[in-house]
């Protein structure tokens, strides 16, 4: 679909370009709402436009989701150490709990002694292909800007030094 909307962004308006990008979703993954999955308001191209941030492609995820491979929760009330209260009431424990922040990092306004590893702009301050690796046993997964292969290969790279690290003791 993504393909198809950029091909067809060389000669029509963003909006007509959305209409029908949309229009192929619904059709491809239908009424996603029993799962906790709405559809957007925007087209993708215009929220990319629009926000800066790049919409969700799907890789299998919605068929791990209907198999119930995968499940949403819905939105997140508080985390008190390994247990999430959800805004529905349910609670749920947890062995880990990951924060995916997004594309644009504000780690730099949050971590203390940030400098070790990044720039006032929260982008990595070591050199490519290094800059996924800062002082003090502090590493950065996908700051880098390189979207979704950067990040492949940072945190692979990271579980590597990680693994040498260990293999060491």
């Amino acid at each position: 679909m993504v393909a198809i909307g950029m091909l067809l962004l060389d000669y029509l308006p963003v909006k007509i370009v959305d209409k029908f990008v949309l229009f192929l979703a619904k059709f491809r993954y239908q009424d996603l709402s029993s799962y906790g999955i709405h559809h957007p308001d925007q087209g993708p191209f215009l929220f990319k436009a629009l926000t800066g941030k790049t919409p969700v492609i799907d890789r299998g995820t919605i068929n791990k989701i209907r198999s119930k491979q995968i499940k949403v929760f819905p939105g997140i009330v508080r985390i008190n150490s390994n247990s999430v209260e959800f805004n529905n009431g349910a609670r749920q424990s947890f062995d880990a709990i990951l924060l995916a922040t997004g594309y644009k990092s504000v780690a730099h306004k949050w971590l203390k002694d940030y400098k070790y590893l990044l720039n006032d702009d929260g982008k990595p301050k070591g050199n490519y292909p290094n800059h996924w690796k800062g002082e003090k046993g502090v590493y950065c997964v996908g700051l880098a800007g390189n979207g979704l292969p950067g990040i492949f290969k940072d945190s692979t790279a990271v579980a590597e030094d990680i693994y040498s690290l260990m293999a060491q003791k």
